[in-house]
């Protein structure tokens, strides 16, 4: 699809944008402006977003319903015979510049709660309780290679564990490839696991499954039954606790007041390959802003290659989780990245 669109000249530090006037420019792309330097908060918010629009996931929202009647439990109840109501879709506002060395890209979406907890621990004066709370976050896939015909998550998104019992059935949904030869560059920011430490993960995804550009686990569960690996215990279930504390300290050892915290997570540094894409991020009047960075080539197999000038750019696919793990709002039309070239 292609729109006539107007862009008149705006400055951007010193830039000024071409007036295209009424040249027909595909209405499926985000456009990234060069600067010779990484761009200001002045820079974004002058910059014209492109909205795209992610569908099926779940909301977290503020608080329960305060008023349960019988029309409620209508629309709401799955089994009911025309199922669940379907939630809004959410609308991401997607920016970007380009440096000669730098990608700048920046996600902005509303999201009434601020979910940067992922299964924390709360000390309640005598025993260590799992909050059981989940972080926001999002992940980005890039069609790496131009492989795919109108790209989008679905190419990744297949069912598996498939089964039906009587009236039930059971299915769950495998983020991976179907061919061997096939592999996706996958970004994915976590509220809480990612964000205090400034980056989002850099993998890849193969008919196998997920991968770290650089191997080993970078997130560990902070949870007894996980280090003295109970099997026939979940982590974070009734009876675990952690194994430290905020400060990275022996949980079950000295005092502490009621309320103290553990993390449900423990974090390490990315390096190599993993740590290729920076992250600051920040959750303001109701919205989350996510500003990645990352080097136009980083020289790594499995990176998108970022290239000035490229009419077609680069497809991409994005997903929002709000509290959750597993569901998720997708893109589900073909979205583009392009690099416009200096002149």
């Amino acid at each position: 699809m292609r729109i006539l669109l107007f862009i008149t000249a705006c400055v951007f530090s010193g830039l000024f944008v071409i007036l295209f006037g009424c040249s027909e420019i595909p209405a499926d792309r985000t456009y990234a402006l060069w600067l010779e330097v990484a761009p200001t908060e002045t820079d974004w918010n002058r910059a014209l977003p492109r909205v795209v629009t992610v569908r099926g996931g779940r909301p977290h929202k503020l608080r329960s319903f305060t008023d349960i009647d019988e029309d409620t439990v209508h629309t709401s109840t799955a089994s009911c015979h025309h199922g669940s109501r379907l939630p809004e879709p959410v609308s991401i506002e997607v920016r970007s510049f380009y440096t000669d060395r730098e990608l700048f890209l920046q996600l902005s979406w509303a999201d009434a709660t601020q979910d940067r907890k992922m299964q924390d621990w709360l000390f309640d004066g005598e025993t260590w309780q799992n909050t059981g709370e989940l972080e926001d976050g999002f992940g980005l896939l890039w069609d790496a290679r131009g492989r795919f015909n109108s790209f989008s998550c679905s190419y990744a998104c297949h069912i598996s564990d498939f089964g039906v019992s009587q009236d039930s059935f059971h299915a769950s949904n495998k983020m991976r490839m179907l061919k061997e030869d096939a592999w996706l560059d996958l970004w994915n920011w976590k509220a809480a696991r990612t964000a205090s430490l400034g980056f989002a993960d850099d993998r890849y995804l193969d008919n196998q499954g997920m991968h770290g550009d650089t191997p080993g686990e970078l997130f560990t569960e902070n949870s007894r039954f996980h280090l003295n690996n109970q099997l026939d215990s979940a982590p974070f279930s009734e009876g675990d606790q952690p194994v430290y504390d905020a400060d990275r300290r022996p949980a079950d050892e000295g005092y502490r007041p009621p309320g103290s915290m553990a993390p449900g997570y423990l974090v390490e540094r990315p390096v190599g390959g993993r740590a290729d894409v920076r992250a600051l991020s920040q959750h303001r009047d109701g919205r989350w802003i996510v500003t990645l960075r990352r080097a136009l080539q980083t020289g790594d197999p499995h990176d998108v290659v970022f290239v000035p000038g490229d009419e077609m750019g680069v497809a991409f696919g994005v997903a929002v989780m709000d509290h959750s793990l597993y569901e998720h709002y997708a893109s589900s039309t073909m979205e583009r990245l392009v690099l416009m070239g200096k002149e």
